[in-house]
């Protein structure tokens, strides 16, 4: 569907020369039309989150599936949130407690909203990374902004949606490297790790796995283009 086909798909009549022209201007069409559909649920959207991509429908595809062999109610933490695609969508498929952060206060109030919408409970709290985090977890699943800083990205994403959720220090890799070296403390004896990750950053990500959790299984997986895109961390202590 082209970006024309969506907001008359979208918008009512009378909003869409408004919306052309704003599109005209470069702002991104889910933004424009204040919503998106992810999985198979819906999610407001706005500058203050990050627009969800396909990508990220299918490490919630992959993660639903190896979390049902974990034993449930599972207790699940979603680290940086944005619009809670992730926690709001895995509240809804597996039997389990979601709690949801992000440093982002803006980001929560969007989330809050989402959750409401589809009608699942998740509990949300500010923090940075597990600073504000207690308790043990069967799932800890996150995708940080993880674009280097010097990497070159489309302009519409770059000219609108919020860096914070973008961009990373070391190359891409900053909250890869500050999660894993903090989340010990945070997993159940038995327990996985699920990341979206850059396509070019599998190997040194693994490093930083085998190196904080040098017991655990690793499995890289693919995106449906083929690239690496996901890593699942499976750990027994």
């Amino acid at each position: 569907m082209t970006d024309i086909e969506y907001l008359k798909k979208y918008l009512p009549k009378d909003k869409l020369e408004e919306g052309l022209k704003k599109l005209k201007k470069g702002l991104p069409v889910q933004y424009i039309v204040g919503h998106v559909d992810f999985y198979d649920i819906n999610l407001l959207v706005n500058k203050n989150v990050l627009i969800p991509r396909f990508e990220t429908e299918t490490l919630v595809e992959k993660t639903i599936n190896y979390s049902r062999k974990l034993k449930e109610p599972l207790e699940i933490l979603d680290i940086g949130t944005g619009s809670g695609a992730i926690a709001i969508t895995l509240s809804k498929h597996l039997n389990c407690h979601v709690l949801a952060t992000d440093i982002s206060l803006k980001a929560l109030e969007v989330a809050k909203k989402n959750a409401d919408r589809n009608n699942v409970k998740v509990n949300f709290k500010q923090s940075d990374l597990f600073e504000n985090i207690q308790g043990k977890f069967d799932l800890i699943i996150s995708n940080p902004p993880y674009i280097a800083k010097d990497e070159t990205i489309d302009l519409v994403v770059k000219n609108n949606e919020p860096h914070q959720a973008l961009y990373a220090d070391e190359h891409g890799l900053y909250f890869y490297r500050a999660i894993l070296e903090n989340v010990k403390p945070f997993l159940k004896q038995t327990s996985i790790i699920a990341f979206e990750i850059g396509m070019t950053q599998a190997e040194e990500i693994k490093k930083i796995i085998t190196k904080n959790l040098p017991n655990s299984e690793v499995k890289v997986e693919q995106d449906l283009s083929g690239k690496d895109r996901y890593i699942f961390v499976f750990n027994k202590q």
